[in-house]
């Protein structure tokens, strides 16, 4: 046996992605040199680890078990690389977060100064829904979640980053002609909706209720974005945070509306486990945010504190 670490890194995505071309796009070599590298890694087994079945790839119980073993040489050896690094006197190790959608406007500049001083760290940072953030907590997969309202039942510590304002916005310069209250505009124009379980969607309907409204849901869209662009296009209006705004207002795409009882604000706060035993990095990251958050803040969102 002759395998390289190379071809166990290759062999093991895409066991993990079950694609040669996935596998090839995550790891940013070609296609042919993913299959030349499986194709040599293949070679020096005589029990089949893939096969393909018209044009589908499957991985065979042999694969797996390597894939497995694979998994585990490659984490030992990343294992030693912060050791090394860590008796150098840095700070190393692998940082996970995960993000509610609209915190990738939010989380990366609260991150990069950390990283930029300690190359030895690793960070994994995933955006996704609300539901799925949660529960990467509870399940112990990440170090921190950001979120902008705090999980029910969820016992957890907290460090708070910025204030999440929310506000009405259309894609014309609000006139009396959009209707003197909230029940005119909505009369006039459709409301567009996060998906069920959005932090967004959740603040927006508990105002709504706050305001005698049960407005009919005709449109909900699933993600940020795509609210956006739906209101720039002038399928209605909605209720989004500002913190993605800041192009689009400066464009003047996107305007703010006045509309009674708004902004609404909740905070953004980075969270984790209580009962967590946070690593090493984990720690001397939330050292660096207490020390750090205010400069931050000062640094990227002056032009959002403009809108208090």
């Amino acid at each position: 046996m002759n395998y390289t670490l190379h071809q166990l890194a290759i062999f093991q995505k895409v066991v993990e992605l079950k694609s040669v071309t996935r596998a090839a796009e995550v790891l940013h070599l070609t296609q042919p040199a993913v299959s030349i590298q499986l194709k040599n890694f293949q070679d020096q087994f005589d029990i089949p680890l893939t096969e393909v079945v018209g044009r589908q790839l499957y991985i065979t119980e042999f694969g797996f078990e390597v894939a497995r073993a694979a998994e585990e040489i490659l984490n030992q050896m990343e294992e030693i690389n912060y050791k090394a690094k860590a008796f150098r006197g840095q700070v190393v190790g692998k940082l996970k977060v995960s993000v509610v959608s609209t915190g990738k406007y939010l989380m990366p500049y609260f991150l990069t100064g950390f990283i930029n001083q300690n190359p030895g760290v690793d960070l994994s940072m995933t955006v996704t829904n609300k539901q799925l953030v949660v529960q990467s907590i509870r399940s112990n997969e990440v170090d921190f979640a950001l979120v902008s309202i705090i999980p029910e039942n969820l016992a957890c510590e907290r460090i708070e980053l910025l204030e999440n304002r929310l506000y009405m916005v259309g894609n014309r310069p609000y006139t009396k002609g959009e209707g003197k209250s909230l029940e005119e505009i909505l009369d006039n124009m459709p409301l567009i909706y996060r998906e069920e379980g959005s932090g967004t969607r959740q603040v927006m309907e508990t105002y709504l209720r706050s305001q005698n409204l049960d407005y009919r849901k005709k449109m909900e869209l699933t993600s940020n974005e795509a609210v956006k662009q739906a209101v720039i296009a002038g399928l209605g209006v909605s209720i989004m945070p500002l913190i993605g705004l800041r192009n689009e207002i400066q464009n003047g795409s996107l305007h703010l509306w006045p509309v009674p009882g708004l902004p609404l604000g909740t905070r953004w706060s980075l969270v984790w486990a209580k009962e967590k035993k946070l690593a090493p990095v984990a720690k001397d990251y939330l050292r660096f945010l207490e020390a750090q958050r205010d400069e931050i803040i000062s640094t990227y969102f002056s032009w959002y504190e403009k809108f208090k």
